[in-house]
């Protein structure tokens, strides 16, 4: 069709592709059991590759734990992080010496810059029942000229994510959570400063869309041409955009014309995480946790690793998880304390 609105259409698996200026989206979604003492699963590990489990018995992975599930310290240069909590809770700890425990809705978002270790453990903090996680993790990369800023990250805690919501009082409401990028006159919270996202003119937008039964809803055009949107369809199956002949089932990804009016229906209900920004229209090398322009500059970055291991290792733990009677927080590396009820 001359004026169907989707451009491209995929299939999604466990890390979901992108396009410039992100460069993939993982989707972790677990069903753990309850937890034990040492915030690990209260359940046999037996017939897992315990370092390397991916395989989901049972619903779960231990990931790269040993104890509790998670990923112990790696690196990461040049590019970011926002990592997106529905359910569950992630201790964070890094080289820098900051921590945090958060989750439940929260939003870390970390900028690499010029190199960070990290750990992402999930602590089973139910004794007593399942503790369900789900979380997205997005890798947005950063321009050449700020590859190599200094490591940061920042918090947005769940009460402080705007939310909108669409829909006449009595019917069916859409409700849009504003991790990056305004909607209407919500306003996001400030991405760490040397962001691509920080710049106005990027267009960086991640929403979190959730559409009851029946709902409909036009999605705001995108101001400039060149803006790439992408919608993830990741539970329910009879979402319709108008313009499109095909309903787009769950685990699929479409490519979306910005330019056009994207307008959204579903019969049963749909959720959907939303991309969009300008590309930064770079070179991108990759290796591992390493994303530059060149090769040589993916040569550097392994050098300095292998020299530095960028600030060292504070912890006394390879898998640090922090007190289990500890509530959501955030110590960052210049000793500010961010503490969050529970």
């Amino acid at each position: 069709m001359a004026d169907d609105p989707v451009i491209q259409t995929v299939e999604l698996g466990p890390q979901w592709p992108t396009v410039d200026p992100f460069l993939f989206c993982a989707h972790h979604d677990d069903s753990y059991p309850k937890g034990n003492d040492e915030m690990g699963p209260d359940a046999s590990l037996a017939g897992r590759d315990i370092g390397m489990d991916f395989e989901g018995i049972d619903g779960w992975r231990m990931y790269h734990g040993r104890r509790v599930p998670g990923f112990p310290p790696h690196p990461h240069r040049g590019f970011e992080t926002v990592t997106y909590v529905r359910k569950g809770i992630i201790d964070h700890a890094d080289s820098l010496g900051a921590a945090a425990r958060f989750g439940r809705g929260d939003v870390q978002w970390l900028t690499a810059g010029g190199g960070i270790q990290h750990s992402e453990m999930f602590p089973l903090l139910d004794r007593e029942g399942p503790n369900p996680l789900e979380l997205f993790q997005i890798w947005l990369n950063l321009p050449a000229q700020d590859k190599l800023v200094d490591a940061y990250f920042t918090m947005f805690w769940d009460h402080d994510v705007p939310r909108v919501v669409i829909g006449d009082d009595d019917g069916p409401k859409t409700t849009v959570t504003v991790i990056a990028g305004p909607l209407g006159d919500a306003k996001p919270l400030s991405p760490p400063p040397n962001s691509w996202a920080s710049r106005p003119d990027s267009e960086v937008a991640i929403w979190h869309i959730v559409m009851e039964p029946g709902a409909r809803w036009e999605m705001p055009k995108a101001k400039h041409v060149d803006t790439v949107r992408a919608l993830y369809v990741f539970d329910g199956n009879d979402l319709r955009i108008d313009g499109h002949d095909a309903t787009i089932a769950v685990d699929t990804g479409v490519v979306v014309d910005a330019q056009m009016p994207n307008v959204l229906n579903s019969e049963r209900g749909v959720e959907i995480l939303v991309l969009q920004g300008r590309p930064i229209g770079e070179p991108v090398a990759r290796y591992g946790p390493f994303v530059m322009n060149t090769r040589e500059e993916i040569i550097q970055a392994v050098d300095d690793y292998q020299r530095t291991q960028f600030g060292g290792w504070p912890w006394a733990e390879e898998d640090p998880v922090h007190e289990y009677e500890r509530g959501r927080f955030a110590r960052h590396a210049d000793g500010r304390l961010e503490e969050v009820e529970t």
